[in-house]
């Protein structure tokens, strides 16, 4: 076993839930040892050929990947190891939210549009039937083409992407979501919480909603609080300097000061800590991946990494 590499423990936990080939396309390669070349790559930030020996060609490393990219299978099994941690009551489910900045390499950006890869299909063109050795899409989210529906903002850096996600009380990341570097956190959210969705392993309904909530002043506006109150989920958010000003003006009018629970906003750091582990994974760090589904995929799967030895 090799550095980074699952160990016989770890194995044994996401062996049930991996899909499994119908031998439709042929047989699959060894899931363990693709495995293990993709954390290589996520852990590493190599790039896709210079993946070593032993974990096999790249390219079927690479495939395997952006195909559990696209369908969903790794969200699935962050959900299945939550499953199993909360079933033995290891979540802390006093929730953090937070967001934070992906510098994109270079490389990141230049993403092919739908149109124009129809008319790259070798041995046909665009209006006609692709060729033979032509390399079937697998199904991915809405967009492709361009940096906005990619996941890529401009600044004056350069390209960025932002990654938004939630962390339970044990710095571990829940759930997360992919945007341009540009967009706002309190944006995304209602997405991010509506994403924590941890199955039960028996009969029963999945958990979604948190004991509490922690977040900073990004996310102190109306909507945000509306939403918690809808839901039922106690929170604590500081009031921004110039709301509260507003509300000191309108005097009576102005209503109450939300309330704010000091000693819960002190675990707020926990989200910190758990980007911080996300980016101990270099390709999490900086953004390799063309397809924003893609670097989505790779950061799920440092999170999926993270339970597995947390």
């Amino acid at each position: 076993m090799g550095r980074g590499d699952l160990s016989d423990a770890e194995w044994e936990r996401l062996q049930p839930f991996l899909p499994v080939s119908n031998r439709r396309w042929g047989r699959w390669r060894d899931h363990r040892q693709v495995i293990d070349g993709i954390l290589h790559r996520v852990r590493t930030g190599v790039q896709w050929r210079d993946l070593p020996e032993r974990f096999g060609p790249w390219k079927t490393v690479y495939e395997r990947h952006r195909r559990w990219s696209a369908d969903g299978t790794w969200e699935r099994l962050l959900q299945q190891v939550q499953a199993e941690a909360d079933a033995a009551g290891e979540i802390d489910w006093d929730i953090s939210v937070d967001s934070t900045i992906v510098q994109a390499h270079q490389h990141a950006a230049g993403a092919r549009n739908r149109s124009a890869a129809c008319s790259l299909f070798k041995g046909g063109r665009a209006s006609r039937t692709p060729g033979r050795d032509a390399v079937a899409e697998p199904r991915r989210p809405p967009g492709g083409g361009g940096a906005g529906s990619e996941g890529l903002g401009r600044s004056r850096g350069g390209f960025t992407t932002k990654l938004h996600l939630s962390a339970d009380g044990r710095c571990r990341p829940l759930s997360l979501v992919v945007t341009p570097g540009q967009r706002a956190d309190c944006t995304q959210f209602k997405p991010v919480l509506e994403k924590i969705r941890v199955p039960r392993l028996g009969k029963g309904r999945p958990r979604k909603k948190p004991d509490s909530l922690a977040a900073d002043k990004a996310y102190s506006n109306g909507p945000c609080r509306d939403y918690l109150r809808r839901r039922g989920i106690r929170h604590t958010i500081p009031e921004k300097t110039d709301s509260q000003a507003a509300r000191l003006r309108k005097g009576s009018r102005g209503g109450r000061p939300p309330g704010f629970d000091e000693d819960r906003y002190k675990k707020r750091n926990t989200v910190e800590r758990a980007i911080n582990k996300l980016k101990h994974a270099r390709a999490v760090a900086t953004r390799y991946d063309k397809r924003g589904y893609v670097f989505l995929g790779t950061a799920t799967a440092a999170a999926v990494v993270i339970w597995l030895r947390t």
